[in-house]
């Protein structure tokens, strides 16, 4: 049997468990290091008709998996969306996560409570038009350009990695796997208090590793959210959004495997 530590790797929105391919070899070497696909990526299945996408119900996913295949506590590594969905599940299931390690993620977009309404609105009536019809790329190339130029910009080798596994052939080409629904404009968003009060519940000692050019730096609350945390060590690395996979693999690996193999002084 494989006594060796386990840890979790969480993939970004509208990403898939290829995101983490450039780092597996180095991540793999101590651990056992398994990628996953969330519910409507990747290869994962979409969620039934009338059913949401919401942040709560991927921490809910991911408690089951471990739940129902690990008793020990594991260590997590999460990108931007698998990194808010580590934090929660390890603010809320404090005693199953070892340690914890964010990549370029602290919680998610902060949403006024005056606002609520108004999400609630344009959630519902997006769900009420239904889905568009699905974009048809012609060959593969086209659509790992789209990618590479979507919103958080990647070089066209690092999305051909994430594009690999998020195609699939249809008539006239090519279509995206993930759910449609994915883009949907969210029922239920946190506000920062809340936001704050969950990431004071982590317990873990927890690495971020921030991208200088990534996404992080838009966040007005930056400081606060840190603080919130009680055990936080910090590492810069060179790149942006997807610097894991794109311009600094070899860097961010080397920093979480230290991180992990370091002794625990709390």
């Amino acid at each position: 049997m494989d006594s060796r530590p386990t840890l979790f790797g969480l993939h970004g929105w509208l990403d898939n468990a290829a995101t983490h391919r450039r780092m597996a070899a180095d991540l793999a070497r101590e651990r056992r290091f398994h990628a996953i696909d969330l519910a409507g990526h990747g290869h994962s299945g979409h969620r039934p008709s009338g059913a949401e996408y919401r942040l709560v119900d991927y921490v809910g996913d991911l408690a089951a998996l471990l739940d129902r295949y690990y008793e020990e506590p594991v260590d997590l590594v999460g990108h931007s969306l698998g990194g808010i969905v580590a934090s929660f599940y390890a603010a809320a299931f404090p005693e199953r996560v070892r340690r914890l390690v964010l990549i370029d993620s602290l919680g998610p977009p902060p949403a006024q409570p005056e606002e609520s309404s108004r999400y609630l609105r344009e959630g519902i009536e997006r769900q009420l038009r239904g889905r568009s019809a699905p974009k048809v790329y012609p060959s593969v190339a086209e659509a790992i350009a789209d990618r590479a130029g979507g919103f958080s910009p990647l070089s066209e080798s690092a999305a051909d990695v994430l594009v690999s596994r998020n195609l699939e052939p249809c008539a006239g080409g090519y279509r995206w796997c993930t759910d449609p629904r994915l883009r949907y404009p969210s029922l239920m968003r946190f506000d920062e208090a809340q936001i704050l009060g969950i990431l004071s519940r982590i317990q873990a000692p927890v690495l971020l590793v921030r991208a200088e050019s990534g996404l992080l730096g838009r966040l007005k609350t930056m400081d606060e959210r840190r603080a919130a945390i009680a055990h936080l060590t910090e590492r810069v690395v060179a790149g942006g959004h997807h610097c894991h996979l794109d311009e600094s693999p070899k860097a961010v690996a080397t920093t979480i495997t230290e991180f992990l193999n370091a002794e625990i002084d709390h």
